[in-house]
């Protein structure tokens, strides 16, 4: 599958014009500086230091004001009262092709003015590759554009300093592409300059390549050279790499000298000097995104017989005198689940005022021995003893998650069967709390399948035999195929299980690196995440699928969820299974 560029698009077309307006005037220019020779290569031995070529600006603030005024107008903004940074606002919402757009600016800004040295400043690793592989599937398209501008771009790897030092002496487009992570090691130069002087030699072990001179740059700190191209920073969703105003993010790109910022968010939390704006309604009203459909799964009649979830036991200094549980309780309003401290013996009829809860009554043992902490309930028939998060006449586990899989299962073959006749693959992503729930493993390190794994094969199953789908699936083995067409990808780590060092699965809470770097590959490969040719996962061991998070009561059911299609014809494409 190859990915089809529309160059043509108004909303891209105008994002790159407000860009390009803010310098209106500039002459094509280009400034120049001495690049020492790199002493490591023998090659350069003989010859003189480098010329090193950056950006230069030409206006005065007065008339980048002008600018930003004109184009604030043109689009309906408001004014800003004065030039206050060099930083300038894209508001773009998700799926309209925000990377595309400063793709494109970066041409334009050379084609009208000659800048050259540009670095796109990201807040991870996983959407830094995601940028990478952009340029990469849109650099045949972006040369048809621009015959006459040869570029190079490249990822920045501490590894490889000789490509800064390439950086500042091509006289060619040069599109760095790096992490906030590269250059924030140090809040500011103070505190950068008072940890070399203590320890000096730890220290300058330790501390980030990208503020040490090196012979791979000439002896010159890849910084320095950075600094002197003065390039244009495109910074992609800011609020996730400066940290606010005086934020390490900010505070080191400031160290690279910028010629000017240009901000690109959908969502930005501080819209400094705003050129456009094409918000989630806008984009919906202009039919650019499609609208988000929710379907909730809910437990009705859940307090229609007797609930105790044991919650921690109550103490009072060193004693134990009773235990926080969660009940059902009458109210004025109804019936509300409500945490409540009981002592031994109390009746929960009374505690509730609920007939159901007769004969339902606290044990003598309640225990808070270290790990050892349960509590005795007694109910007609028997006695239960519920550890800490354990309840009694709870809804069947996993019941409302067996909902939510068979809905989406549902929904997604509906879908298909509408779609795929028009060449469109459907694809479903689940969410999930915990990855023991989908993949576990034995005493030797083997994969097993978890609760989340075994339901969505049983649901898929039964579904799949249902008269509605059979056009989907004809000849189609449903033992081998419930379990191909799901999958999930994690984040890792590496560590012993029985006698083999296997990749564990770790859970993550959304907010980190790892969620980050996890959901950032479903940028990966989209070619042939999108190609009914290739199966789910490809010809790597883990598939380009996921993102770490929660299983919820309600769920986001659109064509935008994982699935297989196999190189025959009639292999159906099933829903997919990703989580991290």
């Amino acid at each position: 599958m190859k990915l089809h560029f529309e160059p043509n698009l108004d909303y891209q077309l105008q994002a790159i014009e407000a860009v390009c307006g803010l310098f209106h005037g500039q002459e094509t220019c280009r400034t120049e500086f001495t690049v020492t020779r790199d002493a490591a290569d023998p090659q350069m031995a003989l010859f003189a230091n480098d010329l090193g070529i950056g950006n230069r600006l030409t206006l005065l603030d007065d008339e980048l004001l002008a600018n930003l005024h004109a184009i604030q107008l043109r689009h309906g903004l408001a004014p800003a009262a004065s030039l206050a940074s060099g930083d300038f606002t894209v508001e773009m919402e998700t799926g309209t092709g925000k990377t595309y757009v400063y793709l494109r600016t970066v041409f334009e800004l050379n084609k009208r003015y000659g800048f050259t040295k540009f670095v796109i400043v990201v807040p991870s690793v996983a959407i830094k590759e995601g940028v990478y592989h952009t340029i990469e599937t849109a650099e045949e398209h972006l040369k048809g554009l621009y015959a006459g501008a040869p570029f190079d771009f490249f990822l920045y790897d501490s590894a490889k300093l000789g490509q800064v030092r390439n950086f500042a002496t091509s006289p060619q487009i040069q599109i760095m592409v790096m992490t906030v992570g590269a250059i924030n090691k140090f809040g500011d130069e103070q505190q950068a300059q008072s940890e070399e002087a203590d320890d000096a030699a730890r220290r300058e072990k330790s501390k980030n390549v990208m503020y040490r001179p090196s012979e791979k740059t000439g002896g010159e700190k890849p910084i320095d050279l950075i600094r002197a191209t003065r390039p244009i920073l495109i910074v992609d969703e800011p609020q996730s790499v400066e940290g606010g105003l005086d934020g390490k993010g900010r505070k080191a790109m400031e160290r690279m000298n910028p010629l000017c910022n240009l901000r690109y968010s959908a969502t930005p939390k501080e819209a400094r000097h705003m050129v456009f704006k094409l918000d989630a309604v806008d984009a919906y009203e202009r039919k650019l995104v499609k609208q988000i459909e929710v379907a909730a799964a809910s437990v009705e009649g859940g307090h229609n017989k007797a609930y105790v979830r044991f919650i921690a036991p109550a103490s009072r200094g060193k004693s134990v005198v009773g235990a926080k549980i969660e009940l059902d309780v009458a109210t004025a309003r109804g019936v509300a689940r409500q945490t409540v401290t009981v002592a031994p013996l109390d009746k929960l009829e009374e505690v509730t005022k609920r007939e159901i809860y007769r004969d339902h009554i606290i044990g003598q043992e309640i225990r808070d021995a270290g790990v050892d902490k349960f509590m005795e309930l007694r109910y007609p028939g028997g006695e239960q003893y519920l550890r800490p998060g354990q309840a009694y006449g709870d809804v069947e586990p996993l019941a409302v998650q067996r909902q939510m899989i068979h809905r989406t299962i549902k929904e997604h073959l509906d879908k298909e069967k509408r779609l795929a006749p028009q060449g469109i693959k459907v694809l479903s992503l689940f969410f999930i709390d915990a990855v023991e729930k989908y993949r576990q493993y034995d005493a030797d390190g083997n994969t097993v399948k978890g609760d989340y794994a075994r339901i969505f094969e049983e649901e898929y199953r039964r579904l799949a035999k249902h008269p509605d789908y059979q056009s989907l699936f004809k000849e189609v083995d449903l033992t081998t195929a419930a379990e191909d067409v799901h999958n999930g990808y994690f984040s890792i780590d590496k560590k012993k299980v029985g006698s083999k060092t296997v990749e564990v699965f770790k859970d993550t809470k959304g907010t980190t690196q790892a969620d980050d770097d996890t959901y950032g590959l479903i940028m990966r490969d989209k070619e042939k995440l999108l190609s009914f040719e290739t199966p789910l996962s490809s010809s790597s061991p883990t598939p380009p699928c996921v993102k770490a998070g929660t299983t919820r009561t309600s769920f986001k059911s659109a064509p935008c969820a994982r699935c297989r299609r196999n190189n025959s014809a009639d292999r159906p494409s099933g829903a997919a299974y990703a989580s991290a």
